[in-house]
């Protein structure tokens, strides 16, 4: 009988995410934005939710 040697391959990951699941940078950066602004954490979560579009609003406007 013939013995067939099991080789294990390694995928090699090509494509590196930062970030899976989570809150990203942009997010971070909005809601720190806008609780330096505002105080509030209502504010703070809805202008995390539309991140880069508050950082660019604010950036715009300031």
């Amino acid at each position: 009988m013939i013995q067939r040697k099991k080789i294990k391959r390694v995928k090699k990951l090509e494509n590196k995410t930062v970030v899976k699941n989570g809150i990203g940078f942009g997010a971070v950066l909005a809601i720190t934005i806008s609780w330096s602004v505002n105080h509030s954490i209502l504010w703070a979560i809805i202008h995390g939710c539309f991140s880069w579009l508050y950082v660019i609003y604010y950036a715009l406007t300031r």
